[in-house]
């Protein structure tokens, strides 16, 4: 009986766990738990780098998008705004042309009237004081039709003594001159006029030749002279 509760006691004792082997196994256990949540630590870590670079590249080619769509929107409002201004100076251009065209047709029509005026004082030659009270009555409307004339932006060439120009003369005439040399204009003959720096009307002019113009055909005239004798001596003497 005795022998039987010993070895139960000794059963029991073998039954008892060991606390060093617990304490190895638990320290391993926390040790297992420690590395494990290390590697997710660090399994997360790494995701979150790899997100995280994804994130920056995806920002990145965006920002690109975004910059090539501003210098696109960009040019289109450069554009649009130059054409815009472009079309703005070409409306203002063309309403100017158009005016001057419409005031160019208006004063076309009074020109030669003012010829008229012009040839009237130069040929009126009052004696008695009604004709003299007379013509500076005409005097005066033909100096308020100046003034109308400027008041319309018309300014009249002077063009004697300046070198002939096809885009503002006109040549009626050319002719030896000794006073002026060779394409001087000589006289005028009709006043040509201008609008707003454009010619409104080109003025008719005499154009010189130049003195030795002249001097060559003095000298065919004395050759021809000099010619007749002898070709009438020629025939005498075939006679």
């Amino acid at each position: 009986m005795i022998e039987n509760q010993s070895e139960n006691v000794e059963n029991k004792e073998n039954l008892v766990p060991d606390e060093g082997l617990i304490q190895e196994d638990t320290s391993q256990t926390l040790d297992q738990i420690n590395i494990n949540n290390e590697l997710d630590k660090q399994n997360d870590e790494k995701i979150n780098a790899e997100d995280l670079k994804n994130t920056i590249s995806n920002n990145d080619a965006r920002l690109e998008q975004l910059e090539k769509e501003h210098e696109t929107l960009k040019s289109q409002y450069v554009r649009i705004a130059a054409d815009f201004d472009n079309f703005r100076k070409r409306q203002s251009r063309d309403q100017s042309d158009l005016k001057i065209q419409l005031i160019a047709k208006a004063l076309t029509t009074i020109l030669p009237i003012v010829d008229n005026f012009e040839r009237a004082r130069q040929q009126l030659k009052p004696e008695n004081e009604e004709a003299k009270t007379l013509h500076r009555s005409y005097q005066g409307l033909y100096k308020q039709l100046v003034d109308v004339l400027k008041q319309q932006g018309v300014a009249p060439m002077r063009v004697v003594g300046q070198k002939f120009d096809p885009n503002l003369h006109e040549a009626v005439l050319r002719e030896p001159s000794e006073e002026f040399v060779e394409d001087v204009i000589t006289e005028e003959l009709q006043r040509g006029y201008h609008l707003e720096g454009k010619v409104l009307r080109h003025a008719l002019v005499k154009v010189s030749m130049g003195p030795g113009q002249q001097k060559s055909q003095e000298e065919e005239e004395k050759d021809k002279v000099v010619e007749e004798p002898d070709s009438e001596n020629i025939i005498s003497k075939d006679q």
